[in-house]
This record gives C-alpha cells, sequence and structure tokens, in this order.
C-alpha cells in the first residue's frame, strides 16, 4: 500500500510502498477513504513535542483523523463486520483500564495516539490498523459521509468535548475562540449549535469571515485592536463565561484566560509550539481573585461518539461544511507547509491515496 513517511522533519513527506497492516487477535484493519490533514500532524512533521517526550520519530506513517471501511478483522473482534463504515478515534484506548470503563478512554494511560508512535502507524494511507476495535472503532449513522467523519479528526470531537463535556456549556453562555483554524472553526460552530453566543478572534480576516459563516455572532480582528480582552469584556458586557484557547500560543492562552467574567472558564485544547515549549505564563493572582476555572481537553471517548454523531445525522451539526480542499496524498507535504504560515483554512482532506 503507499504510505506518507515521516523522514526528516520539516522536509517532505516520503510517499512509498509499504507493506499493509495484518489484524491483531484484537484489532481491525480499515481501508481510508477520507483522513484530515491536522495542525498535530504539522507539530509532528516539525519535531515539536520533545519538551514533554512526546516527539514524533522518525519513520513514522502519520496521519490520525481517518474514516473508511472494514476490511479485515481478528478473530476476537465481536461487534464489527467486514464491510461497516467507520470512524477512528486518533486517542485509542486498551478498553481495559478503569478510565475507560469509567468513560474516560481519550486519557487510558495504557493508549496509543494513532499516528503519532510506532505501534500504531498513522492513516496517510491506504489502510490503517486499529487495535482494540471493538471499544475504539466507531459506527457511521446512515446518512454520515466518510469527508464529514474524517472533518471530525481530532479538532472536532476536541472541540465537542472541551465544550459540551468540559466546560459544559449551556444555552445563553457567551463563548469566545481565540484562533480560528479548524479547531477554532469547529468550536465555533458546536457553541453557536449548543445555544451560546460565540465572539471569534484571529488576526486573519478570511478565517473571521468562515467563523461567522459558521455561527460567530461577533469577530474580533486582533490584528487591529490594542487590547483584545477588553475588546472581548465590551462585546459581552463584562467578560466571557467560557473561552477556548484553540492556537497554542501564548498571546492566545493568556488573551483567553483574560477575557473571562468572574467565575468563567478557560478551556486550552490548542498545543503549544516551539516558542513556549508546553508552557506558558498566566495570570495566576487574577486567576485566583476572579475564582477563573482553567481545564484541559484532548480528543474525546469513544463511548461519547455517539452523541456527536447523533447531531450530526440530524443535521444539528455541520462538520462538512469546514471542509476546504481535497487533496490526494501526494500532496500532504505541501499542505503541511502552508500550515507553517498559516495559510490554510478550515479543514483539509485527503480522500485520494493511490
Amino acid at each position: 500500500m503507499r504510505a506518507a513517511v515521516l523522514e526528516a522533519y520539516g522536509e517532505p513527506l516520503a510517499v512509498e510502498e509499504r507493506t499493509a497492516p495484518e489484524p491483531d487477535p484484537d484489532a481491525a484493519v480499515v481501508a481510508v477513504e477520507a483522513c484530515g490533514i491536522c495542525r498535530s500532524d504539522w507539530h509532528a512533521w516539525q519535531g515539536h513535542g520533545d519538551w514533554a517526550d512526546d516527539d514524533v520519530p522518525l519513520g513514522q506513517v502519520l496521519g490520525h483523523e481517518p474514516a473508511g471501511r472494514v476490511v479485515a478483522t481478528g478473530p476476537r473482534v465481536s461487534t464489527l463486520s467486514v464491510g461497516d463504515r467507520v470512524v477512528v478515534p486518533f486517542n485509542l484506548g486498551d478498553g481495559t483500564c478503569d478510565y475507560c470503563r469509567n468513560g474516560h478512554g481519550n486519557v487510558c494511560t495504557d493508549g496509543h495516539a494513532l499516528g503519532f508512535e510506532p505501534a500504531v502507524p498513522g492513516a496517510f494511507a491506504e489502510r490503517v490498523g486499529v487495535p482494540n476495535a471493538d471499544y475504539n472503532l466507531v459506527s457511521l449513522p446512515d446518512g454520515v459521509g466518510f469527508d464529514a467523519a474524517a472533518a471530525l479528526g481530532c479538532r472536532y470531537v476536541t472541540a465537542f468535548h472541551a465544550l459540551a463535556h468540559r466546560a459544559d456549556i449551556s444555552a445563553g453562555d457567551r463563548v469566545a475562540v481565540h484562533g480560528c483554524g479548524g479547531l477554532g472553526l469547529a468550536a465555533v460552530q458546536i457553541a453557536d449549535a449548543l445555544g451560546a453566543s460565540v465572539i471569534a478572534v484571529d488576526i486573519r480576516e478570511g478565517p473571521l469571515s468562515m467563523a461567522a459563516d459558521v455561527g460567530a455572532s461577533q469577530v474580533v480582528d486582533a490584528s487591529a485592536v490594542d487590547d483584545v480582552p477588553g475588546a472581548v469584556d465590551d462585546l459581552t458586557d463584562g467578560g466571557a463565561e467560557v473561552s477556548v484557547d484553540a492556537l497554542g500560543i501564548a498571546e492566545t492562552c493568556r488573551n483567553s484566560v483574560r477575557c473571562l467574567r468572574p467565575r468563567g472558564t478557560h478551556v486550552q485544547v490548542g498545543l503549544t509550539t516551539d516558542a513556549e515549549r508546553g508552557e506558558v505564563a498566566l495570570p495566576t493572582d487574577w486567576i485566583t481573585r476572579w475564582d477563573i476555572s482553567v481545564l484541559g481537553s484532548r480528543g474525546m471517548p469513544p463511548s461519547r461518539y455517539g452523541e456527536l454523531l447523533r447531531l450530526v445525522a440530524d443535521g444539528t451539526l455541520d462538520p462538512g461544511a469546514l471542509v476546504t480542499r481535497r487533496v490526494g496524498l501526494d500532496s500532504v507535504s505541501e499542505r503541511l507547509a502552508a500550515m507553517t504560515d498559516y495559510e490554510t483554512a478550515g479543514v483539509e482532506l485527503v480522500t485520494t491515496f493511490e
């Protein structure tokens, strides 16, 4: 099979022939129909993460946002059949630990991150193997296509988990979203669908326009104001109830915390770059003074995909609306390079693998 392999950080991926995976007893193999190209892939491609012992090794097949059809299953797989249409979470749990059994498989301590470690080669490939398939693979409802399922990726499910489960937003909440890439746009659309009033913040006209199209009631051009938290405060008459840093640089993280009203909640979903190396200084005394909550969110437990997919199936949510480009496997390197200077918009997918 053809696969895109990380051979050198920051250099074009090598598209080469690899041996197609065979399923272990508890695993399945999925023929990939679509796979998102995510900023987390960009971080891996750049060699980021050594500060958290999380850098991706050379030789890795990247890609962690796939959807496709089951083409093989191991003898101990009982809930899946060849031909089933599925989406593959990137955070793969073992299905047996306390976290998995209690509905928190996204933080399974014995789990794997698809496409980021040798044990689970990624989905920039014609086929991908999925361990503990009965626990990890999620069947797609009728009417949810592969492109929309791949657009869920890690970005959309992370945003949904962050807002619906971690921050538990309510109708009428004012939600600020800092950074309107694929993750931020997902947060905008989801917060709007859940009944919040959304303020989108970015420095680029295109993403702000797209944010308005998918649910933001107000936008802040951070390149045109001196005080982003002050601008959000003015628009919300005292600050947001919930604010999301969907980018991960120090400025957006601090702006997200500072734009909250008393007892507000900051949710961190963007990963840092080598400028921050995993750490950002925050206004700790201010957080204490105003009873601010700070939450992290990563992916979503496979056991909770059902509620999200029902909202997609009935049209409440439309991840497909965020898709702006479809490319072949040979173009992945070009699209990763475009992320370096924020030259991409929305969600881009690989849909051609041969």
